[in-house]
This record gives C-alpha cells, structure tokens and sequence, in this order.
C-alpha cells in the first residue's frame, strides 16, 4: 500500500534540487538543424513498468527534429520555444502554456530563448 512517503515532489524553481537522475546531452547530429542546443534531463519518476515517466527538461537555443512515440503533457516554465509539424504549422509555446503532444507527432522543436519543462509522458506497451 502507497502512503505519503511514496508521492514524489517535482520542483518548479531553477535553485530546487530534484531527486532522480540527472543527465546533459546535445542532439543528435542527424536531428539537429541549427544551431549547439545542450540540454538536460532531470527524471524525477519512472514507473515500474516504464511507460510513465516525469521530471524536468531544460535546453539552450537551437533546432532540430522530433518524433513522438510517447504521449507527453508539458508545462514550460521559462523561455519561448516554436513547436512545427511536418506541413510547417507553427505553435509559439511561453511561460506559462500547458499542452499535450500526441504521440505520433513529427516535425520540429526550435528553443528561441533557453527553455525548462516540467514533462509528464506515457509510451504505450509495445
């Protein structure tokens, strides 16, 4: 049985520290369009089976491909980013906006100014 020590507290706050595992990445060169974009990945929850993930994302300017298998819910918690789907409809996302990606989508992230998430995603079992 779950109690109170069992939830997990996700931080909002740039000077929070947050439990789980940290990582510092650059895309893909086969993703990237432009620009040096370093990005980090704080996953502060993973479920047993896998599918359902969460915790806070960050990254510097710069562009490049994405290709969603997951479902993800993303509240963006500083900067300005531009999300595009493959025919070039453009989403401006700011502080503030919540959204859901569905999974299957394919297009573009492009960071404007450096960007922070809070990420919630569910992958289907294969």
């Amino acid at each position: 049985m779950a109690g109170i020590s069992d939830i997990v507290d996700i931080g909002t706050k740039q000077s929070e520290h947050f439990e789980g595992e940290h990582f510092e990445y650059r895309v893909a060169p086969e993703k990237l369009i432009a620009g040096d974009p370093l990005q980090t990945l704080t996953q502060c929850y993973t479920s047993p089976c896998g599918q359902f993930s969460t915790g806070i994302w960050a990254s510097t300017p710069g562009h490049w491909r994405v290709n969603y298998t997951e479902m993800e819910y993303c509240e963006i918690l500083e900067g300005v980013s531009v999300i595009r789907d493959e025919a070039g409809a453009a989403k401006e996302l700011r502080t503030g906006d919540r959204f859901v990606i569905p999974s299957g989508f394919k297009g573009t992230w492009e960071v404007v100014e450096s960007c922070r998430k809070i990420y919630v995603a569910y992958e289907k079992a294969a």
